[in-house]
């Protein structure tokens, strides 16, 4: 059975388009999967501070009662991530960029030593590679121009932690009229239940 870690990050919730998607390709998988659903839009992690660097530097059975609840902001974050089968992660773009409580946690999921390690060759992910849908949602149209700053960035951030296969699906134009939002999301979609087999499996 098929364990799938949901990551949504629209401040629209419900009403937000990736969130929606999201929620349509769940319902597009074969029935049998589990999932664990982290919305980090609603449930945010602060910006990343040195006294939480600092917690994950010190050692376990010396960190202060202060520190443990600092590390577990990423601890729990990685063994989510560890757990999935695949992940959906749904990544509207904000001002050219992925919304701030993503990357804040983004933040959580890079630790040395733990998600990558670095040597004499470069940086090397150690996380196990998995299927990773990226549902990229914009209201203008950016895929394939120099304003797209997301997804570089989004499969650079993924590699650099070892999920590389990784599935970019893009629903674009969507403030740009009634027609284009439509054709947009039903390309989407008809993207998405070509992907579910595969994920699910």
């Amino acid at each position: 059975m098929a364990h799938i870690l949901v990551i949504n990050s629209s401040i629209s919730g419900d009403k937000g388009q990736s969130n929606q998607l999201s929620q349509q390709f769940l319902q597009q998988l074969p029935a049998g999967f589990s999932v664990d659903t982290l919305d980090v839009a609603q449930d945010s992690y602060p910006h990343l501070a040195m006294a939480e660097i600092g917690a994950w530097m010190t050692p376990e059975s010396d960190r202060t009662p202060e520190q443990k609840a600092l590390a577990a902001l990423s601890d729990n974050a990685i063994a989510q991530v560890k757990k999935a089968d695949a992940i959906v992660i749904g990544v509207p773009m904000y001002n050219f960029g992925i919304p701030s409580q993503l990357k804040a946690y983004f933040d959580r999921l890079a630790r040395a030593g733990i998600t990558f390690k670095y040597t004499e060759t470069g940086p090397v992910g150690l996380l196990d590679d998995k299927p990773v849908i990226v549902l990229a949602t914009r209201g203008g149209l950016y895929q394939g121009t120099a304003a797209d700053s997301q997804t570089p960035f989004v499969q650079s951030f993924l590699n650099f932690i070892g999920l590389k296969d990784i599935h970019f699906v893009y629903a674009e134009g969507l403030n740009m009229g009634a027609e284009s939002a439509e054709k947009a999301l039903t390309a989407a979609k008809a993207r998405l239940a070509e992907l579910a087999p595969a994920v699910a499996a």
